[in-house]
């Protein structure tokens, strides 16, 4: 069963170790994500960007499948089902699908609309269980054709969304999507541990998980960053698994054009990417 992201991130943010979102795309990521969660013992959030639940035929195709795995497969671990940079429409088109947790990301508009319609979702969400994620400040790089210069969010702003009963907020420190680029100067820990001392206990999120050294992880969790989302890093992987089997001219050789073995690999390197990351943030071991 579905949980909201509440619970996880409360204790995540208390123990100092961050919860992975790793974004799914179809039934190999989904099982791989959901197999190496259960294996490792770790709570884990399923991110699906509108993009990716278009691809995969709505909402409600996504929760059916999703749902569907977690009883087939026996998953015990604390599992939320969470809408990434959701839009005011879709995040309330993932809540009626049955998601149980939605990201709106209103870092685009003014803040008093940010507030506004953060607001109404806050008490949508509370009546329901569910989790929800605000942001404030752009996320740089590009996620579904939105790019974003990747700004630090001003801290004040932070605390006003975050008093608006939000149970975790995504704030731009320097992060961005995809590969980050030669000359990026890094996150800005001046901004986290400023947003940090006026959110408090609340659960920070950073984005752009791909890529950030180790011990700048290490120091964003020392800071209150409690979610890390990773999308970029497996879809890497898959692809790299991928090419090296047909490269290799394994789907040439009897049965190897079958998608059960076609797709086999980049499975695997899903589920070891899933693992690192898991084992890197310090979630291992506490669902």
């Amino acid at each position: 069963m579905l949980v909201s992201a509440k619970e996880m991130l409360t204790k995540a943010k208390a123990g100092k170790y961050a919860v992975g979102q790793f974004n799914i795309n179809n039934l190999e990521w989904t099982k791989a994500i959901l197999l190496t969660a259960e294996e490792l013992k770790s709570p884990v959030i399923l991110g699906v960007s509108e993009g990716a639940g278009k691809y995969m035929c709505g909402y409600t195709t996504v929760v059916g499948m999703v749902n569907g795995m977690i009883n087939e497969l026996g998953i015990t671990v604390p599992v939320a089902l969470h809408l990434d940079h959701g839009s005011y429409e879709g995040a309330k088109k993932c809540i009626e699908a049955g998601f149980s947790s939605v990201m709106f990301d209103g870092s685009h508009y003014p803040i008093e609309e940010n507030i506004e319609k953060t607001k109404e979702l806050v008490a949508i969400c509370e009546e329901k269980g569910l989790s929800l994620e605000a942001e404030v400040g752009s996320i740089g790089g590009e996620e579904d054709g939105v790019v974003g210069a990747g700004e630090c969010a001003d801290p004040n702003e932070c605390k006003m969304i975050a008093d608006l009963g939000v149970t975790m907020l995504a704030a731009g420190i320097g992060n961005i999507h995809g590969k980050y680029p030669a000359n990026w100067a890094g996150l800005s820990f001046e901004t986290l541990d400023a947003i940090q001392q006026l959110t408090g206990d609340m659960p920070l999120v950073l984005h752009g998980g791909t890529g950030i050294p180790a011990d700048m992880i290490a120091k964003a969790i020392s800071l209150g960053v409690s979610k890390i989302n990773v999308n970029t890093e497996c879809q890497l992987a898959f692809a790299a698994a991928t090419r090296e089997y047909i490269e290799a001219g394994k789907d040439l050789q009897g049965k190897g054009f079958d998608p059960r073995k076609l797709l086999a690999p980049g499975f695997e390197a899903i589920k070891a990417t899933v693992k690192e990351k898991m084992e890197l943030f310090g979630s291992v071991g506490k669902a």
